[in-house]
């Protein structure tokens, strides 16, 4: 390995497991985890409790400026409050989508993103960390499943918008491992990415 901070990112569609998977392979490897899609919702979540016009973007840029949430043992807290259920509430999860799209938003919760790789490493699930946020991170991967897998993934969750679709492109990136997780159990997963970075770390 490098100095650098060690970072594995896990993109992929909705319903593809990849923030189970990346918040077991953090807790085995104790590295930190990032939620990325959980920061649009904390920004919704922030934007609506202060109320927020969802139309004034420059009130919503200074809001997302201002957060600093903390990802702690499964939990997330915000100014100290757990919001680790209330960023799940329907109000949030049909108003994430048009605080997903505002510019600033994004700049600001992108620079969130980015400082959070900090020792002894971090894994990040999202939709572009390995393309936009970590593009130099050792190991990305790409998670998918076929759309009946994924569908039936979905009827078991709460039913949830996924706010970054229509402005981050869905793509692996071009050094990205492919993983589809159709036929596989969370250890199963869990296992194969743990395998992937000690050849990481054996080639770097």
């Amino acid at each position: 390995m490098t100095d650098c901070i060690p970072v594995i990112t896990l993109d992929g569609p909705a319903a593809s497991g990849k923030g189970t998977i990346a918040s077991r392979v953090a807790d085995a490897l104790g590295f930190h985890y990032l939620d990325s899609g959980a920061l649009y919702r904390i920004a919704t979540l922030d934007a609506l409790s202060k109320g927020i016009d969802l139309d004034d973007a420059q009130a919503l840029t200074a809001a997302a400026q201002g957060l600093s949430p903390v990802f702690e043992g499964g939990r997330i807290l915000l100014d100290g409050r757990d919001v680790t259920t209330a960023i799940r509430a329907e109000e949030v999860s049909s108003a994430t989508s048009r605080v997903a799209v505002v510019p600033g938003v994004r700049a600001a919760l992108f620079a969130l993103q980015k400082n959070a790789d900090r020792l002894p490493g971090l894994v990040a699930d999202g939709r572009d960390m390995g393309t936009v946020v970590f593009p130099e991170a050792p190991l990305k991967v790409f998670m998918t499943a076929t759309a009946r897998v994924r569908a039936e993934r979905r009827y078991c969750q709460l039913l949830r918008r996924d706010s970054q679709r229509a402005t981050a492109p869905l793509k692996p990136a071009e050094d990205a491992r492919l993983l589809d997780t159709s036929c596989m159990g969370i250890e199963e997963v869990v296992k194969k990415v743990l395998e992937w970075w000690d050849e990481t770390k054996k080639l770097s």
